[in-house]
């Protein structure tokens, strides 16, 4: 997620201080990604050293605020109209997990796999009854935080539905035989060697 793109968005809309930054930051998303002051202090410094904000207000006693430039303005305009690109096989730290632990021996997956799910589900139903609290949105602050609780909860049916594809291929590996330990390679390491690439 870009916290960069995002702050300057918000800069969009009227000059901001570092503090008011992280305040509009939380409350634009429901403080589902908290960001800490020093993230949003040195955001807010390569912003400037790229020309898409400058600063305005006294250095002294009165507080710093920072507003957009035209060609910040354009930068906005480029990344809310323009898709996300998910670009290569993201890492995934629940599917290196699963990757890594199917090729050890004594390992138990299918433990590994129930414990996981176990957890999603109770994120699950957590933000379901969140969710409820909020099902008539009356403002856009309200809207943007069914959005984001939205995503959560696709995100987490997503993951739910893989724990189950993979417990079910595992125990077809299991019965044909397939799945066991990867021991250590005896092959030399060679660097720059290409990985198998992931098609999307």
């Amino acid at each position: 997620m870009s916290i960069r793109l995002s702050l300057l968005a918000i800069l969009d809309q009227g000059p901001c201080y570092a503090y008011q930054l992280r305040v509009e930051f939380d409350r634009r998303t429901g403080s589902t990604w908290p960001v800490n002051v020093g993230q949003i202090y040195t955001t807010i410094e390569r912003l400037e050293r790229d020309g898409f904000i400058e600063r305005t207000g006294a250095e002294d006693h009165e507080q710093v605020h920072y507003r957009i430039t035209p060609e910040g303005h354009v930068e906005v305009q480029h990344w809310l109209g323009s898709p996300v690109v998910r670009s290569g096989a993201a890492r995934d730290e629940l599917a290196i997990k699963l990757a890594i632990a199917v090729t050890l021996p004594g390992v138990d997956i299918a433990a590994i796999i129930q414990t996981q799910r176990a957890s999603t589900l109770r994120t699950l139903q957590d933000l379901t009854r969140t969710k409820r609290t909020t099902n008539n949105p009356e403002s856009s602050e309200d809207m943007a935080w069914l959005l984001v609780v939205d995503s959560l909860i696709f995100a987490a049916e997503a993951e739910i539905r893989w724990l189950d594809h993979s417990e079910a291929r595992l125990e077809r590996a299991a019965v044909q035989g397939v799945a066991k330990p990867v021991p250590l390679s005896d092959e030399p390491i060679r660097r720059g060697r290409p990985a198998k690439a992931v098609k999307l």
